[in-house]
This record gives C-alpha cells, sequence and structure tokens, in this order.
C-alpha cells in the first residue's frame, strides 16, 4: 500500500541567511516531493528576522524560526532538529534543489536496511551553465571510505537522519564549534559512519549550486581552521595515508591561495610524505611557484562537478 500511515513523518531543516529568491526555490522543491508521508519544513534564518509571510498550513506545512543557538549553519540546522518531532530529518541548504522522488527513494532505502540511521544520495553539480552528476559507485558507505576522501557527493542537502540518533547520548547534533560551520557536515558524516554503515543512494537526487552563492567560497582561514579542527576531532584522518595526504593537500593549496608560502611548503611536504600521489601537492607547489593561482585551478575544478 502507498498510504501516508504506511511512510516515517519526514521534518526538513532549511537554514538561510538573506538569499529569499534562492530559497523560494529550495522550498519548491521540498513542497513539490512525491512522498506519500507526512513532510514537515522549517526554515531557520541565521542572523536576521525570519519571514512570517513564508508560513504555511495544510499537508505540507512549513515554519519560521530565529537561530536560537550559535550563529551560523550548525546552529541553525540545530534549531530546527530540536524544534522538530518527526521520525527522519532531513537537511536542504537554501541554494540546493531536491528531485521530486528524493524522500521517497531514500526512505525506501532506509526501509530495506530497518538498522539504518542515516542515508545520503548522489547529486547534480550546477555551476554557472555547467551540469556534473557526481555518484559514489555504492549502496552503503563505511568509515574507512570517508576517513579516505570527504566524498563530495554525500552532500549535506541529501542528508536523511532518523531524529533519535541526534541524541546527546547517540550521534549527537551538529557540531556547532566547527570553525565557520565548515566540514560539520563531514564531521557527522564520520560520527554517523563509526555508529554503521551509511545507507546510500546513488543517483543525483538533489542539484547542488556550486560558486560563489556559497558563503565562505574564498575564506582561506576558516578552510584551514575548520580542516585542522576536523583532525584533532578525528585522529583517524593522521593515521590514513590518503585521507592525511588530501587534507595536507588542500591546507597547502589554501595556504598558498592566501599568499603564505612558508606554511604553502609545509603543507605540501607533509601530503607528499603522507601519500607522494597526492594531486593537491602539485597544484600547491605549482601556486607557490607562480605557474598557476589556486583560483583559476578551483574555477576549472568546478566547472567539472569538482573541487580541491
Amino acid at each position: 500500500m502507498n498510504t501516508a500511515a504506511h511512510w516515517p513523518s519526514v521534518g526538513v531543516v532549511v537554514p538561510t541567511r538573506n538569499r529569499p529568491g534562492l530559497l523560494a526555490r529550495a522550498v519548491a522543491g521540498i513542497v513539490a516531493q512525491d512522498y506519500p508521508g507526512p513532510v514537515r519544513t522549517i526554515v531557520v534564518f541565521d542572523q536576521h528576522d525570519p519571514d512570517v509571510a513564508l508560513c504555511r498550513g495544510g499537508e505540507r506545512p512549513l515554519d519560521v524560526l530565529p537561530n536560537l543557538r550559535r550563529p551560523g549553519l550548525a546552529g541553525a540546522r540545530n534549531t530546527g532538529i530540536v524544534a522538530l518531532d518527526t521520525d527522519l530529518v532531513a537537511f536542504c541548504d537554501d541554494d540546493d534543489v531536491w528531485v521530486p522522488t528524493k524522500l521517497r527513494r531514500q526512505v525506501h532505502a532506509m526501509q530495506q536496511r530497518p538498522q539504518a540511521e542515516f542515508c545520503t544520495s548522489a547529486i547534480e553539480v550546477e555551476f554557472g551553465d555547467r551540469l556534473n552528476t557526481r555518484l559514489a559507485g555504492a549502496s552503503l558507505v563505511g568509515l574507512d571510505d570517508l576517513v579516505r576522501s570527504r566524498m563530495s557527493m554525500l552532500h549535506s542537502s541529501t542528508f536523511l537522519v532518523r531524529r533519535s540518533a541526534f541524541a546527546e547520548d547517540e550521534m549527537g547534533l551538529v557540531a556547532e564549534d566547527a570553525p565557520g560551520s565548515q566540514n560539520e557536515d563531514w564531521d557527522l558524516l564520520l560520527r554517523a559512519a563509526k555508529r554503521g554503515e551509511i545507507v546510500h543512494v546513488d543517483e543525483s537526487l538533489v542539484r547542488v549550486l556550486w560558486g560563489r552563492t556559497s558563503m565562505f567560497a574564498y575564506e582561506y582561514a576558516t578552510k584551514m581552521a575548520s580542516l585542522r579542527w576536523m583532525m584533532a576531532r578525528h585522529p583517524e584522518i593522521a593515521g590514513s595515508g590518503t585521507g592525511a595526504g588530501r587534507v595536507y593537500g588542500q591546507l597547502a593549496c589554501w595556504s598558498a591561495a592566501s599568499g603564505n608560502r612558508r606554511d604553502a611548503w609545509r603543507w605540501t611536504k607533509a601530503a607528499v610524505r603522507s601519500n607522494w600521489r597526492e594531486p593537491r601537492a602539485a597544484i600547491a607547489l605549482a601556486a607557490v611557484t607562480g605557474v598557476v593561482k589556486v583560483e583559476r585551478v578551483l574555477g576549472a575544478l568546478h566547472r567539472r562537478g569538482h573541487g580541491i
């Protein structure tokens, strides 16, 4: 049967900050879901007043809240999580759009594995006039996978989680002490994977907008601080040659982009020591020697749906 009674309730948390046009697009994607069960949306306004005109009742109710916790993306998400009483919680960033089958496909995948707490999907990256599909090539994602790679196709706007997992004595809420609320999604994935494998639907169920719409596209100091935070929080990363090499390579690139040649050299050498085949070390080296700018490489990668 396809009645609502046979489908768990889903609460959707949409954090937003001064992007009403993009927010309207994201909300429209949630409302258009073909999911048979109850869906409730909470839009959390971070560092500005909620737009109460968005509130709606009916079968797909929408409520608005101010961020009642630490300012930033993580606090906004947690404000929404705490306000929900649904069986499942989903995230959707205000600049991303769900395809109509997103929730139904993910809930069905979780129902096939009753013990699963966390589900993700692949994405389609929109950058300028280009669209690129990012697949994981797997239906289950484990801790080792996420230590070796951030797996950027497991974007936060694909997250679907059992609300009970956010309890303090379980997986816990989104980390609000993540510098600039960056890498808090990778941290949450790692914490989830330590409890059990993550179910993954390897279809592009979310269109993710990349580029200058990101609040932190070129804040290199914040990017570096969040990576160092991750290394301290998850020692497994440093214990993985591939994983450590990737993070050191990123630190090298962001150091080079910010003009810190000394740190760029230091992190480049650390990346090579961890994994001599780490491509980010070569990018950082080229940037330090003036052959290329990191921003130019980043733009080329983004056009292909990838990042540094």
